[in-house]
C-alpha cells in the first residue's frame, strides 16, 4: 500500500537527481517474494507512482535483480530505504555498484508508518467492526473500478 514514508522516499530522491525512474513491483514479483497478490494490481500502482510529479518514469519490476536493472537504465544512484542500510545483501549491493561508479543512497526512513502496519489496523478495524465492510467495498470499487471479495480484504496481513 502506497503511504507518505513512500511519497517521501520519492521527493527526497528527486532532490538528489535529474531524472528518477522508480521501480514499481509486479505482482507476480510481490507473489513469489511476500506469498500474496496485491490489492491494487501493477497497472494501478503503476498508474499511481506516474503520476507523482517527481517521477520522470516508471518500470516493471519483475524480480530483484538490481544489476540487471543497470544493465537495462544505466542509472548512476540507487535510492532505498535507510531501513535497508548495513544489511548482508545491501552490502554485497554496494561492492558490486561501486565496480561501476554507481552510488547507494540511503533514504530517511519515515517513522511511525508502514504498508504492513496500515494492512494491520485495517484488518483489525473490519475484524471489530464487520458492519463497515460494505461501506469499505464501495469505496475500493469505486477507486479502484474492479471487484474485490471479501478475501482479498481479509488476507492482506
Amino acid at each position: 500500500m502506497f503511504h507518505i514514508g513512500h511519497l517521501n522516499a520519492i521527493q527526497h530522491a528527486k532532490a538528489q537527481c535529474d531524472y528518477l525512474i522508480v521501480g514499481v513491483s509486479t505482482d507476480e514479483l510481490v507473489q513469489r517474494e511476500k506469498g500474496k497478490t496485491p490489492v491494487i494490481p501493477y497497472e494501478e500502482r503503476a498508474a499511481i507512482v506516474e503520476a507523482i510529479k517527481y517521477v520522470d518514469k516508471v518500470v516493471p519490476q519483475p524480480d530483484k535483480d538490481k544489476f540487471g536493472a543497470w544493465d537495462k537504465y544505466h542509472f548512476n544512484k540507487m535510492f532505498v530505504g535507510s531501513d535497508w542500510q548495513g544489511t548482508p545483501q545491501w552490502k554485497v549491493y554496494e561492492e558490486e555498484f561501486a565496480t561501476v561508479e554507481v552510488e547507494i543512497v540511503y533514504l530517511p526512513h519515515t517513522d511511525g508508518i508502514s504498508s504492513t502496519k496500515l494492512a494491520y489496523v485495517i484488518k483489525n478495524l473490519l475484524d471489530e467492526h464487520p458492519e463497515i465492510l460494505g461501506g469499505i467495498l464501495r469505496f475500493e470499487i469505486n477507486f479502484a473500478s474492479r471487484n474485490l471479495c471479501l478475501s482479498s480484504i481479509r488476507e492482506v496481513a
